[in-house]
Formats: C-alpha cells, sequence, structure tokens
C-alpha cells in the first residue's frame, strides 16, 4: 500500500500517520521524491482503514494499493533511482557506467594483483574475484577461500579499486566484512533465503545474481529479503538464465534490463561472461547491454584463459578488455554516461 501526501506536508505531519499505524504489524518508508513524498507499507495492510485515514488526514492525497509482493524494491514506494556509493563510484547514477572485472577466481598473489593492475589501468570501476567458488562438480576448484580474501585485500592496497567476491555460507559474513566492499550472491544462492536475511542484518552493497531459472519477480523478491533486514543498498544482475538452447551457456535476457528498471528503483547490471559462456561473446553482449540501459557491466578478465583454473573458457585477456572499454565508452557517451 502506498499513501502519496501533498508536496508541502511536513515531517510532524507524516509522524500522524506514524501514529495512527504503531499498533499495527506494519512497516512505514518515507519516500521524498522530486515531485511528491510517498509513504510505504509493508506488512499485513489488511489491517489498515484507507477511509479513515483519507477522511482523518487532509494532506493525504491518494491511497494506492499495491498488488505486487516485493514492497521496498517496487519503484512505486521509491520513484527516484536508488544509487550505492561504493568508495568513490555511484552506482545508479544516471550519468555513469560502472565496469566491474576482473577474474572468476582467485589463483595466486601474482595473478591478481597483476589483473587488478590491468584492469585498473584501462577503466574498470570495482574488482571483482571469487575466493568461495561454488561449483557444478565436487571435484572442480573451490577456491583460495580465507586466503583469497586476504590476496584480494592486498590487490586493493596496490590499486585502490573496491573489492566484489561472491558469499556462499552466513558464517562467513564477519571475514567477508573485512575484506571486500560488496557482497555477491551467487545464482545458486538467490533464493538461500537465511543467507539473503543475514545480508540484510550488514550495512554493505548486496549485489543479488538472478538465477538459472528465475523470474524477474523472485529476483525482486530476494532482494526484498535484504532490505527487509534494513539493508536498503541492493544490486541488480541479469546473468542469463537456462533455456532449450545449447549453443551459449546460458541465454542473457535482455529484456530483463529495461523491464527491472520499469520494476523497480535498485541499479540493474549485467555480466555477458556468465551469460555466453564464450569469450567472444562477451564484446557484443556487453554492448548490447549497454544500449539497453544497464548500470553496470561484470566481466571476466583473466591474464591467461587458456590455464585458469575456472570458467576461463568465458574470460577474455587485459588486452581484450582494454579494447572492448573504448567501445563502451562510445556507446555510453551517447546516452551522455562515462566510465
Amino acid at each position: 500500500m502506498i499513501i502519496v501526501v501533498k508536496k508541502a506536508t511536513t515531517d510532524a505531519q507524516i509522524e500522524e500517520i506514524e501514529k495512527e499505524l504503531k499498533d499495527k504489524d506494519i512497516q512505514l518508508q518515507v519516500n521524498h521524491g522530486k515531485n511528491s513524498t510517498i509513504i510505504g507499507l509493508s506488512g499485513d495492510v489488511s489491517t489498515v482503514n484507507t477511509e479513515l485515514i483519507a477522511n482523518k488526514f487532509d494532506f493525504v492525497e491518494q491511497i494506492i494499493k499495491v498488488s505486487e509482493p516485493y514492497k521496498k524494491a517496487n519503484r512505486r514506494f521509491h520513484p527516484d533511482n536508488t544509487v550505492i556509493k561504493i568508495s568513490d563510484f555511484e552506482i545508479g547514477n544516471p550519468n555513469k557506467l560502472a565496469i566491474i572485472a576482473g577474474p572468476c577466481s582467485v589463483e595466486s598473489e601474482e595473478q591478481i594483483c597483476l589483473i587488478a593492475k590491468g584492469v585498473k589501468e584501462h577503466g574498470a570501476t570495482m574488482l571483482r574475484g571469487g575466493a568461495y567458488k561454488p561449483r557444478t562438480s565436487p571435484y572442480a576448484f573451490q577456491g583460495m577461500e580465507t586466503e583469497g580474501l586476504d590476496l584480494l585485500k592486498e590487490a586493493h592496497k596496490e590499486t585502490g579499486l573496491p573489492i566484489i567476491s561472491e558469499i556462499t555460507s552466513s558464517a562467513h559474513i564477519d571475514n567477508f566484512i573485512e575484506h571486500v566492499d560488496v557482497f555477491q550472491v551467487g545464482a545458486r544462492n538467490m533464493q538461500n533465503f537465511e543467507l539473503l536475511k543475514e545480508l540484510g542484518k550488514t550495512n554493505k552493497p548486496v549485489l543479488i545474481k538472478r538465477g538459472l531459472a528465475n523470474t524477474m519477480e523472485e529476483l525482486l523478491m530476494s532482494a526484498e529479503y535484504v532490505m527487509n533486514g534494513g539493508n536498503n543498498n541492493v544490486i541488480l544482475c541479469e546473468r542469463g538464465i537456462r533455456t532449450f538452447e545449447h549453443a551459449t551457456r546460458n541465454t542473457l535476457d535482455l529484456s530483463a534490463v529495461p523491464m527491472l528498471k520499469r520494476m523497480t528503483h535498485l541499479p540493474v547490471i549485467v555480466d555477458p561472461s556468465h551469460a555466453s559462456g564464450i569469450a567472444w561473446m562477451v564484446e557484443p553482449l556487453a554492448k548490447a547491454a549497454v544500449a539497453a540501459g544497464t548500470d553496470g557491466i561484470m566481466i571476466e578478465v583473466h591474464n591467461n584463459p587458456a590455464v585458469a583454473l575456472c570458467d576461463g573458457k568465458q574470460s577474455i585477456t587485459i588486452e581484450e578488455f582494454a579494447g572492448l572499454v573504448k567501445k563502451l565508452r562510445v556507446i555510453a557517451a551517447v546516452e551522455g554516461r562515462e566510465i
């Protein structure tokens, strides 16, 4: 439910509505937009007497019932885009395009620092790298775990790039807080609700990747879990979904970019590396994603993809990354954005 109040409404008047609803199991979210102030109500709104509120408070302009199950992530609750500040960069800023780059997994100090320096030189705004790697096979490389987080921290010291890394268990949260700037929730953990609840208790940004066969609404409901815990710094990532097509690893759903940006106020980024699973396809998919309006691109970059311990087939080289960023700058500039 949404209560739209008149533009000149004061905080004291809004508090009157809060007092009216204090005995009900309702959460209020006040958003001061450019043209109006919106009070979002979440919880058991069936107990709210809308006629009473409309008649009692003359500053109430409109009461709208929201049918979508996601509330805090809903653009109706928060008409303006959410901009998330990470170090010196803002994801969700309409004038900026975020470039997140790095290897699928951390393999050594030499490797991660070499890649970090390379991607920073050519325009990356954040460094990605896996320390814990959830793999389909239990026999595949699972990542360097705690040592990998330590090496990411070293790469940060050398380059200043903010770090994003995938977390697979709530037991790792305290260690991640000390090492990373953004928690990444992978596709396989998108509906690990216990993990999402715990991440909602933190104050660091959380990037959630869309599940292998999940709808956009289900992705937003996962974001809702984090936001319901008090952490509103959520970034959504389209990384391809599973379809009947086997020519590519997944099928990139580019329609998710404009659709999600209509459904939610949260930033939306695209991962063309996992979407295709093929290195040569990363460039055309990345360019298409920027043209579609994505807030950022996440790209897997390796100094020697042929010997990568994880996802080498979809990784591009540092030199290829440099060429790609040059082309993305041109596309972004058409819309008045910069990297």
